[in-house]
């Protein structure tokens, strides 16, 4: 194997491979990046763990056709630190010299013969714009849960109806919902994916070069569960989650006794002020009350802090506390000026949506529970 490839384009398709390679792996090929060099001027990099893969093709100049196994992450490590010049790449023996200017590597390679083969990619379910996709995902996957413990809320909920696109995402704290268009290549499918949230969030945020990107879907009707995006040369996928969904929806309220509008900016900067004080496990209070909303919290040492905005507040005084941090993520998410909440009472979970969205259709919903305060 032996080719020439500019360094920018290497060290971007290299690092978007190896990005799923495990740090310590289970088994050490599972720590490789296939390169292969075909004779047609393309360079194939592969990654897999046996739950995600990546692969990612660019075009170089080959002068010997082959492939070659080596270490990914010290690889990504080293073409990002080589300066902005044409790279050389052959193997040599049981290494991978790579050369640039003056700087020369040269890596180990692993047995070849020992990698597991990459899962084709499913069928094209349908495909939606790169940015709106990346969008939609990044505000639900924030909501996703963290504990391993309890897998199934560990991902995203993929809802397939004809030309909508539901995804939702619950930690039992927050609850997102988002309903996005697509073009579906059956217009009548149907279907529901549950979808890892990390692996579905990285990899929406790094297909957005491309105008589109496709959604593949395995298993709607049986058969092996794999879920797949490509977005120009990029491919990943990744194998679904298996267990029910809880049934999230019954979480949102049936009925509202007080509505508050807020500028979303002025409401974001107030709220990460005042929690400079706050403790890991301290709310943010909101006290709301005629036009105005007043934010508190304190911390250890008899910190405090205290700020105040206006509002259009509807309904009887209220005053009510949230984490901060998922406060400020469901205000990072609903894409609008104008942040509307949503109260029944000061116990019961508050929702947060954008300002069009004031009819109950809303194409984003941010469910937040409250936290228990004293005093």
């Amino acid at each position: 194997m032996k080719f020439q490839v500019e360094r920018e384009l290497f060290a971007d398709a290299v690092a978007w491979a190896a990005r799923i390679l495990p740090q310590k792996a289970a088994l050490p090929v599972l720590s490789g990046l296939r390169l292969d060099a075909g004779g047609n001027g393309t360079l194939s990099l592969s990654g897999f763990d046996y739950e995600v893969s990546a692969n990612v093709d660019l075009e170089v100049s080959v002068s010997e056709a082959g492939a070659a196994l080596v270490p990914g992450r010290l690889l990504a490590d080293i073409v990002r630190s080589l300066p902005t010049a044409i790279v050389d790449v052959e193997t040599d023996g049981s290494r991978v010299v790579v050369t640039c200017g003056t700087a020369r590597f040269a890596l180990p390679t692993l047995p070849l013969d020992e990698y597991p083969t990459l899962p084709a990619m499913p069928e094209v379910t349908g495909s939606l714009g790169s940015d709106a996709f990346a969008a939609a995902i990044t505000s639900v996957a924030v909501a996703a849960g963290r504990d391993d413990a309890l897998p199934v809320l560990t991902g995203v909920r993929v809802e397939i109806e004809g030309d909508q696109l539901t995804l939702i995402g619950c930690d039992r704290y927050r609850l997102a919902i988002r309903t996005v268009k697509w073009s579906p290549v059956d217009p009548g499918v149907q279907g529901v994916a549950l979808v890892p949230a990390k692996t579905l969030a990285d990899a929406a945020r790094s297909l957005t070069s491309g105008a589109e990107v496709s959604l593949s879907v395995a298993g709607l009707e049986g058969g092996d569960a794999l879920f797949g995006l490509m977005g120009g040369s990029r491919r990943t996928t990744t194998r679904l989650i298996d267990g029910e969904y809880p049934k999230v929806r019954a979480l949102f309220p049936d009925s509202v006794a007080a509505t508050a509008v807020l500028d979303t900016a002025a409401l974001t900067e107030a709220v990460r002020r005042v929690a400079l004080v706050a403790s890991r496990t301290s709310p943010v209070r909101m006290a709301f009350e005629g036009g105005s909303v007043t934010l508190e919290a304190a911390g250890l040492d008899d910190a405090e802090a205290a700020e105040t905005l206006p509002v259009t507040f509807e309904g009887e005084p209220l005053t009510i506390a949230f984490n901060p941090n998922y406060l400020l993520d469901g205000l990072g998410a609903i894409d609008s000026d104008e942040a509307r909440m949503t109260f029944t009472t000061a116990a019961k979970p508050a929702v947060l949506t954008g300002k069009d969205d004031a009819d109950g259709s809303s194409d984003y919903r941010y469910l937040l529970m409250p936290v228990r305060f004293g005093g």
